[in-house]
């Protein structure tokens, strides 16, 4: 049977875990956000009540 044949599928099977070991790991981390994430305002705000009625 053919695909027992290790020969060309382990070759295959190094290429492909040398790409994700040494190219793809730098072109994730090269990826930048295009929005920085910024701090959120801490001060609270002066909250005020609902004075309608209910009926």
């Amino acid at each position: 049977m053919p695909q027992l044949n290790p020969a060309p599928w382990f070759k295959i099977f190094l290429f492909s875990w040398l790409i994700f070991l040494t190219i793809i790991p730098y072109k994730v981390l090269a990826h930048r956000l295009p929005n920085q994430p910024t701090t959120l305002n801490t001060q609270t705000t002066q909250k005020t009540t609902w004075s309608w009625p209910w009926y």
